[in-house]
């Protein structure tokens, strides 16, 4: 089994630069993760895809070399364990909110005797070779989402559960959750309200030896995230990029040929 690059990066002291896929297309997947991403996310929480456009993009995404994670829609064994069947080598769980909800989402990422994961690794022994269940516990990465207020005031018992690798903040409902609504979802996080909840996150997953990751709108948002001590750093998605591609690339030739081309 070839070694998980994202815990490669980590065992390197570099942080993780993750691409990040909402739309249910194999070919969007392709272009992405030949563009040098360590890590692509499939968002399939949020994201317009169903289990068969997952695989596909799965398949389409193995020749890159790049790590794949499956966000998966809620806390949930059977799919948990069907994304890591299907190849996925990190698992990001949404709204995990204190420690028994933890200690679920780890045994499911684990083979006995350190978990409860069933087997049945359909693609991921092909994908990852015939190795993968002596090295799935070791190589798989279990990220546990950081978004609600009952999250923050768990948020020591959550870092310090046995087998979580993780923390990734979700900064719209945090900010949703924080401010009881009273401020509007969205990424890169100015408020120092906010900052201060954020870098809390980061620091207390350091300390308890985990790592953590956050999703990020730009690229100078992800730097900052790096400085603050996040290991692995989001960069839009798809759909974003494709907006901003667009929307420049439109805005630019207007302007060249006037307002009235």
């Amino acid at each position: 089994m070839v070694q998980n690059r994202i815990r490669q990066l980590w065992s390197e002291n570099r942080p993780v630069l993750n691409g990040w896929i909402s739309t249910g297309s194999p070919y969007i997947a392709e272009v992405m993760a030949a563009q040098g991403y360590d890590s692509l996310t499939i968002d399939a929480q949020h994201g317009l895809m169903g289990r068969s456009e997952t695989i596909a993009m799965l398949q389409a995404m193995r020749a890159s070399g790049v790590a794949p994670i499956i966000r998966v829609p809620w806390l949930d064994p059977a799919a948990i364990m069907h994304a890591l069947d299907t190849g996925a080598l990190g698992i990001i769980c949404p709204m995990i909110d204190d420690r028994a909800q933890t200690e679920l989402f780890v045994s499911c990422m684990r083979y006995p005797p350190e978990g409860g994961r069933s087997f049945g690794p359909a693609r991921a022994i092909i994908a990852h070779g015939d190795d993968y269940v002596a090295r799935a516990n070791a190589e798989v990465v279990a990220f546990a989402m950081i978004e609600t207020r009952k999250a923050m005031e768990n948020l020591d018992e959550i870092v310090t559960t046995p087998g979580l690798d993780a923390v990734y903040v979700g900064p719209s409902d945090l900010t949703l959750n924080l401010s009881n609504g009273k401020l509007k979802p969205g990424m890169d996080r100015t408020e120092p309200e906010m900052i201060e909840a954020i870098r809390h996150i980061a620091a207390t997953a350091k300390s308890a030896g985990l790592r953590s990751g956050i999703f990020c709108a730009s690229p100078e948002y992800a730097a900052q995230a790096i400085e603050w001590g996040f290991d692995l750093v989001n960069i839009a998605n798809d759909v974003r990029l494709l907006t901003i591609a667009a929307a420049d690339s439109l805005a630019q030739t207007r302007a060249l040929i006037g307002s009235g081309g």
